[in-house]
C-alpha cells in the first residue's frame, strides 16, 4: 500500500444517504478536499526527491590526465612501425588491450592491400671539376646527441617513397623549385629542358607524390626532394633538434607517391576476403602511380648537388636560406646517378575498433577516428593522436562507472596504412558504406593532435557552432587564464575553420566518399612541422618543443570528448546548416567573379542556395520548438518528431554527394568539397566545377564551357536535393 494509498483512507466516508442540508454537505465535501490535499502534499514531501542528471561535460573536463597521455605516447613510439610490419601489428594490440581494459567490446578488422617498401637504393653525384670520382650520398638520418633511441632507429625502414618505379636514371639535374605544375611551366618558358632530366624539387607547398606526378608529366625521368633549410631549419646558426625544433641537417622527409585513395588493388571497391583485384602489375601501371623513379634527400645531401649545379641563377623565390648555395635552375651540369627498387606487394594491414554500445539509439554512430601506422616513430603523426584517443577512452571508461551511457553509439577506430593512401579507412567506408549512409551522424578525426601552440580546426560547416561551443568550456593548455576559443579569436581575429576537401586524413572517406559530417582538429602548425615523417618525429621531440607537460594532448583529447559526447548524448543532433548556406553564397559570389567574360551562368547555384536557407532556417526553428517542448515536458525524448529531424539533420549531407563523382576525380563524391587536382592536400570548393574550368581555359572550345556550366547545374542540383532533405518535403 502506498502512502497516498493510506492517506486517503485516513478520509472520513461521505454522510448516509439520507438528504442532508446544504450547508453540511458543502462543509462536509470541503473537509474531505482539504484533508486529501494536505495528505498528497505530505506525500510528495516525503519522497525522495529524484537525482538531478549529472553533468558529465563537467565530469569529462574534469577527468583529463596529462600523465595518461605522456604514459601511452612513450609506449607507442618505442620503435619505428611502418604499416605492413610485426612492429606496427604490435601496435594494433596493445591499442586494443588498451580499450579492452576500460571494459569497452574491442576487435580488429584485416585487410589485405597492396604496400611498398625498399630493397635498394643509391644516390651519386657528378659534375666537372669534382673529380673523377663521384659522391655517393649515405641516404641516411643520423641519430642525434643522447638519443634514447639510437638502437631502436636501427628498425627504421630505410628512406625511401612508397611505390615509387623501380629503375636506374643518369642524368642532368634540373631545379624545379617545389614542384607545382606552375614551377615547371616557368622553367618550360625559360628554355630549361625537363625532358630526361633530374628533377630537384624541395617540400614546402605540395606534397611529394603530386612533385612526382609534376615532374613525370614534365618530362622528367626521375625526381628528388628535398627539406629545405629556409622551411625546416630555423634561422641560420640556430642549432637543430635535439637543441631546438628544427630538423638536422640529416633528416629527409618521407612518403608516398600513390595519388589515389585506398588500396591500389581494388579502386572503387572494398579489398574483402575474395574480391575482384587488380594484379599488382596493373595497379603499379595507373596514372594515380608516379611511373618514375624517385627519393627523398636530406638537406644537406641537396646544398651539395645546388653546389655543382650551374645555368641561370634561380629567381629570388626560388633561392634557400642566406648562409646557402646560390640555387641555380640547370640543367647539369651535376649529374645524378640514381637507382631505386622497391618490393611492392600485398600485405595485412590491421583497424582496431571498440565500441560503446548506445542506450536509446544503439542504430546511430558516433564515430572517433585516429590512425596509428607511422613512417618512423610517429610521436607528432599520428600517435600523439593516438595517445589522446587512448586518453579520452579513459575518461569515458570513468564516467561509465558512475553510471553514464551514451545516447547513442560511439566507435572508437584505429586505423592502418593511412601513410600509404589513407588505406585502412578507405577500406573500411567502402566495405560498410551503406549501413553508415543510414547510421553514421558524424566522424571526428584526430591525426596529428600536438606539434605546438595554436588551436587548428577543420570541419563540415554544420558543426561550426557546436565547435565554437565546445570551445568555450575547454580551458587554453598554453594560458589557464583563458579558453581555447579565447585564444583562438586572439590568434586570427575570429574563429577561423577549415574545410574537410583535402586528401590530409582519414575524414577523406567519411567526408569526400560518403558524405559524412565530418571533424579534424590538432594543436599546432599541422603537417610541415621541421620534423614531419622524418626519424626525429619521436619521444624526446614532443616532450621538449611539441608539448612540455603535455596540456594540449588533454585540451585536444577534451574537444574531441566533448564534441562526441554532445552528438552522442543530446536528444536534438546540434547540427546547423545556416553557416553551410552563407559558405555556398560566398563562395558563388567568387565563382562568378571567375567566369566573367563567359557565356556561364551561376543563376541555378544562387536558387538552390537560396532554397537551402530556408531549409536551414526551418531546421533552426523546429530544433528550438522541440527543446522547448522537451524543457516542458511536453514531449518525450524518444518522440518520433526528434528521430525524424535527427534523420534530416543526419542525412543531408549525404545528398552533397553524387554517384558518378568530381569530374576527373570520380571516386570523391562530394561536390561541395574536394582535394584539388594540383595539389591533394588543398581543399578546392566545387571541385568539379574548378576541374572543368581549368579544362576549358586549356582547350578554350565551347563544347569545354558547355561542360562547366553542366557541372553548375550538377552542383545546384545537390544543393536543392540538401535543402529537400533538411525541410522534409517532398515535391
Amino acid at each position: 500500500m502506498s502512502r497516498l494509498d493510506a492517506a486517503l483512507l485516513l478520509a472520513p466516508a461521505w454522510p448516509p444517504r439520507a438528504k442532508p442540508r446544504p450547508r453540511g454537505r458543502f462543509l462536509c465535501l470541503g473537509l474531505s478536499a482539504t484533508l486529501a490535499s494536505l495528505a498528497l502534499l505530505l506525500f510528495l514531501a516525503l519522497r525522495p526527491a529524484p537525482n538531478p542528471e549529472p553533468n558529465y561535460g563537467a565530469l569529462f573536463l574534469s577527468l583529463g590526465s596529462n600523465d595518461t597521455a605522456a604514459a601511452h605516447l612513450r609506449a607507442l613510439t618505442l620503435h619505428p612501425h611502418v604499416a605492413g610490419t610485426r612492429a606496427n601489428s604490435l601496435t594494433a594490440r596493445y591499442v586494443r588491450d588498451a580499450l579492452s581494459a576500460l571494459a569497452f567490446p574491442a576487435h580488429v578488422t584485416p585487410y589485405s592491400v597492396l604496400l611498398s617498401y625498399p630493397v635498394h637504393r643509391s644516390l651519386s653525384l657528378s659534375a666537372p671539376g669534382r673529380g673523377a670520382a663521384a659522391t655517393s650520398f649515405a641516404l641516411r638520418q643520423e641519430t642525434y646527441r643522447g638519443d634514447p633511441y639510437a638502437a631502436a632507429a636501427a628498425e627504421a625502414i630505410p628512406t625511401f617513397y612508397a611505390y615509387a618505379a623501380s629503375g636506374s636514371v643518369s642524368a642532368e639535374a634540373v631545379y624545379a623549385n617545389y614542384g607545382r605544375e606552375e614551377d615547371f611551366a616557368y622553367l618550360a618558358a625559360r628554355g630549361v629542358d625537363v625532358a630526361g632530366k633530374v628533377a630537384l624539387a624541395r617540400y614546402g607547398r605540395i606534397h611529394c607524390e603530386d612533385i612526382a606526378h609534376n615532374a613525370r608529366v614534365a618530362g622528367a625521368a626521375a625526381a628528388v626532394v628535398y627539406t629545405d633549410p629556409l622551411q625546416y631549419g630555423g634561422a641560420p646558426g640556430e642549432a637543430p633538434f635535439p637543441d631546438s625544433r628544427w630538423l638536422p641537417p640529416s633528416g629527409v622527409q618521407v612518403g608516398s607517391l600513390f595519388r589515389g585513395v585506398g588500396d591500389p588493388t581494388t579502386p572503387m571497391w572494398a579489398s574483402s576476403e575474395g574480391c575482384e583485384r587488380l594484379s599488382v602489375e596493373e595497379a603499379m601501371r595507373t596514372d594515380d602511380m608516379p611511373l618514375i623513379p624517385a627519393l627523398p634527400v636530406s638537406a644537406r645531401d641537396a646544398m651539395e648537388i645546388h653546389g655543382a649545379m650551374g645555368g641561370p641563377v634561380a629567381p629570388a623565390g626560388w633561392q634557400g636560406r642566406a648562409d646557402g648555395p646560390v640555387y641555380r635552375l640547370g640543367p647539369g651540369p651535376a649529374v645524378l646517378n640514381l637507382t631505386y627498387l622497391g618490393n611492392d606487394t600485398m600485405a595485412t594491414i590491421e583497424n582496431v575498433f571498440a565500441i560503446i554500445e548506445g542506450a536509446e539509439e544503439p542504430d546511430r554512430y558516433v564515430i572517433l577516428g585516429n590512425h596509428r601506422d607511422a613512417w618512423t616513430f610517429g610521436a607528432s603523426d599520428p600517435n600523439s593522436g593516438t595517445a589522446a584517443m587512448i586518453e579520452l577512452a579513459q575518461r569515458f571508461s570513468m564516467m561509465q562507472k558512475q553510471g553514464w551511457r551514451p545516447r547513442r553509439t560511439i566507435i572508437f577506430c584505429s586505423w592502418d596504412a593511412e601513410e600509404y593512401g589513407l588505406t585502412g579507412s578507405t577500406e573500411w567506408v567502402e566495405e560498410n558504406q551503406e549501413m553508415l549512409s543510414s547510421r553514421a551522424v558524424a566522424y571526428l578525426n584526430i591525426d596529428v593532435s600536438v606539434v605546438g601552440p595554436g588551436f587548428l580546426p577543420s570541419t563540415t560547416p554544420q558543426l561550426d557552432e557546436l565547435l565554437q561551443e565546445i570551445t568555450k568550456v575547454v580551458q587554453d593548455p598554453d594560458n589557464s587564464s583563458q579558453t581555447v576559443y579565447d585564444s583562438w579569436i586572439k590568434l586570427n581575429g575570429s574563429p577561423q575553420v577549415l574545410r574537410l576537401g583535402d586528401g590530409g586524413s582519414d575524414y577523406s572517406a567519411f567526408v569526400q566518399h560518403a558524405g559524412i559530417p565530418s571533424m579534424n582538429v590538432a594543436f599546432g602548425e599541422g603537417p610541415g612541422y621541421p620534423v614531419y615523417h622524418s626519424l626525429y618525429d619521436d619521444y624526446v621531440w614532443m616532450e621538449k618543443f611539441g608539448d612540455p607537460g603535455f596540456r594540449r594532448h588533454v585540451a585536444a583529447a577534451s574537444i574531441w570528448g566533448m564534441m562526441a559526447l554532445r552528438l552522442a548524448n543530446d536528444e536534438i543532433i546540434p547540427f546547423n546548416y545556416m553557416s553551410y548556406a552563407m559558405e555556398l553564397e560566398a563562395y558563388t559570389k567568387v565563382l562568378e567573379n571567375g567566369l566573367k567574360g563567359t557565356a556561364v551562368t551561376c543563376s541555378p547555384l544562387y536558387n538552390s542556395i537560396r532554397d537551402l536557407r530556408t531549409a536551414a532556417t526551418k531546421a533552426n526553428n523546429e530544433q528550438k520548438e522541440l527543446r522547448e517542448q522537451l524543457l516542458s515536458k511536453q514531449l518525450s525524448k524518444d518522440s518520433m518528431k526528434i528521430r525524424q529531424l535527427n534523420d534530416r539533420l543526419m542525412q543531408a549531407e549525404r545528398a552533397f554527394t553524387s554517384r558518378e563523382g568530381i569530374f576527373k576525380q570520380e571516386w570523391f563524391k562530394h561536390l561541395v568539397y574536394g582535394p584539388s587536382d594540383q595539389n591533394d592536400w588543398d581543399t578546392a570548393v566545387y571541385p568539379g566545377i574548378a576541374n572543368a574550368i581549368a579544362s576549358a581555359r586549356s582547350s578554350n572550345t565551347s563544347e569545354s564551357w558547355r561542360s562547366v556550366q553542366h557541372e553548375i547545374y550538377r552542383v545546384a542540383r545537390a544543393v536543392a536535393q540538401a535543402s529537400a532533405v533538411l525541410s522534409g518535403r517532398l515535391t
